[in-house]
C-alpha cells in the first residue's frame, strides 16, 4: 500500500528539547513531515539546504540563544519572501509582538499553545504558502515580474538585493534635426521582485530609504560618466524631491559632484516641493555647483506652473501623456504649442517624451520642441562604446 502524501514540511525550532519533541509527534501525528533545529543556525542551514519549495512552514520559538526568533525571520525573508513563519514565546512583551507583527510573522502563538490551536495554526499557513505558490506561477505565466511584498523583512530582503545589482540603463536624447544631445539615465535592477523603477522606489519609500537608493544610483551613473562626459554629452539623472534634503548631493566629494557640469538633476513634476526646507537657497547651490535643472513629466503633477517659479529649470520635458497621438489631437497640440512659447520666452529647452512614432516626431518638432526622447529614438540600453 503506498504511503500516505505528507500535508506539508515543517521546520521547527525551538531550544527546549521536550517541547520541540512534542511538537514533532503531534504534527507528525497530524500527517507532517517534519524538520527540526535546536536554533537559529541549523535552522538557517535546513532552508540554505532545501529547495524554496520543499518547505510549507516554520514554527520558531522567540527567545533563543543566539540568533532570536525574529532574527531567524528576517533571515527567511532573505531566502523567501512568501514562507510562512509562526513565533512562539513563554514570555509575551509588547516589543517582541510588535516586531512579530512588522517583520512578518503569520501568528504569534503564547505558550503553552493548545493542541488544536497549533494544528489549525500550522494548517492555515500551509494553505497560505500553496496560495502564495499559485499566485507566483500566476504571474509569471501572465509576464508581470512584479510580486508584491507585504512584510518589512521581505521588503527590505528585496530592496538590498535590488541595490546590490543595480545598474543604469542609457536612453538617447536628440536635438529636432537628429543629433545626439545627451541620454538620460534611468534605473534598472536584476531583482525580480522589483523589476521596475516605480516598484524599486516604492519600496525604498515605504522603508524611508530614498536617500540611500538615491546615493546608489547616483554612484552607479558616476561609474560610467567619463566616456559621456568625454564626449562632450549631457546626462540627465531622475532625482526625487527627498534627495534635496540629502547633504552628499552637495558635497564636493558627493557622486556627480565632480562632473556637474556634464549633468542635467530631473525633479519630477509629480513630487511635492512645499516639505522640502529652503528649497529654492538648495537648488541655488547645485546650479552654483554646476548642476543644471529640469522639471521632468511636465503636464502629469499637480502643481501646475508653480515648480517653475521654485526651479527656474534650464529644461523641461513633456510627460508622455501629453506627447502620446499628438498629430491626431488637437487639444494635445496646443497644449504643446503653448507650453513650448512660454518655455522659450525663458530660454528654456523643452524635450517631448515618449515619442514612438515618426507622426508624433514631426508634430512636437513643428510645435517647437528642441528636443527629443522615446523608443522611435532608441530605446534604454547600455551605454554605447566608444
Amino acid at each position: 500500500m503506498p504511503e500516505p502524501t505528507p500535508k506539508g514540511r515543517v521546520l521547527i525550532v525551538d531550544d527546549e528539547a521536550a517541547l520541540r519533541q512534542a511538537y514533532v509527534e503531534i504534527l507528525q501525528g497530524e500527517g507532517y513531515e517534519v524538520e527540526t533545529a535546536g536554533n537559529s543556525a541549523p535552522a538557517i542551514d535546513v532552508l540554505d539546504l532545501l529547495k524554496r519549495s520543499e518547505l510549507d512552514v516554520v514554527l520558531s520559538d522567540i527567545q533563543m540563544p543566539g540568533m532570536n526568533g525574529v532574527q531567524l525571520l528576517r533571515a527567511v525573508r532573505e531566502r523567501d519572501l512568501d514562507l510562512p513563519v509562526i513565533l512562539m514565546t513563554g514570555n509575551p512583551t509588547v516589543d517582541t509582538a510588535a516586531h512579530a507583527v512588522e517583520y512578518g510573522a503569520l501568528r504569534y502563538l503564547m505558550k503553552p499553545i493548545k493542541l488544536d490551536l497549533l494544528v489549525a495554526t500550522v494548517g492555515d499557513a500551509v494553505r497560505l504558502r500553496r496560495l502564495a505558490r499559485m499566485k507566483r506561477e500566476v504571474a509569471d505565466q501572465l509576464g508581470d515580474g512584479t510580486h508584491l511584498v507585504g512584510d518589512r523583512a521581505g521588503l527590505e530582503a528585496t530592496l538590498e538585493r535590488a541595490l546590490r545589482s543595480l545598474w543604469m540603463a542609457y536612453q538617447p536624447i536628440v536635438w529636432a534635426a537628429g543629433d545626439l544631445y545627451g541620454y538620460e539615465t534611468l534605473v534598472r535592477t536584476a531583482e525580480a521582485s522589483l523589476p521596475r523603477p516605480d516598484a524599486l522606489f516604492n519600496a525604498a519609500e515605504r522603508l524611508g530609504r530614498l536617500p540611500q537608493l538615491g546615493r546608489a544610483t547616483r554612484s552607479a551613473v558616476a561609474r560610467s560618466l567619463g566616456p559621456v562626459a568625454a564626449q562632450g554629452m549631457t546626462v540627465f539623472v531622475n532625482v526625487h524631491s527627498s534627495e534635496l534634503t540629502d547633504e552628499t548631493l552637495y558635497a564636493p566629494e558627493g557622486e556627480l559632484s565632480a562632473a556637474a557640469r556634464s549633468v542635467v538633476l530631473e525633479i519630477t513634476e509629480r513630487a511635492a516641493l512645499d516639505d522640502i526646507p529652503e528649497v529654492r537657497a538648495r537648488i541655488r547651490a547645485l546650479k552654483d555647483m554646476g548642476f543644471r535643472i529640469a522639471i521632468d513629466d511636465l503636464g502629469a503633477g499637480y502643481a501646475g506652473l508653480t515648480s517653475f517659479a521654485v526651479l527656474e529649470p534650464h529644461v523641461v520635458k513633456l510627460d508622455m501623456s501629453l506627447v502620446r497621438g499628438v498629430d491626431r489631437e488637437p487639444l494635445k497640440r496646443r497644449l504643446i504649442g503653448s507650453m513650448t512659447r512660454v518655455c522659450k520666452e525663458s530660454g528654456i529647452l523643452v524635450v517631448a517624451e515618449g515619442v514612438e512614432t515618426t507622426a508624433e516626431h514631426d508634430a512636437v518638432v513643428e510645435l517647437g520642441c528642441d528636443l527629443v526622447q522615446g523608443f522611435l529614438i532608441g530605446r534604454p540600453g547600455e551605454l554605447p562604446k566608444g
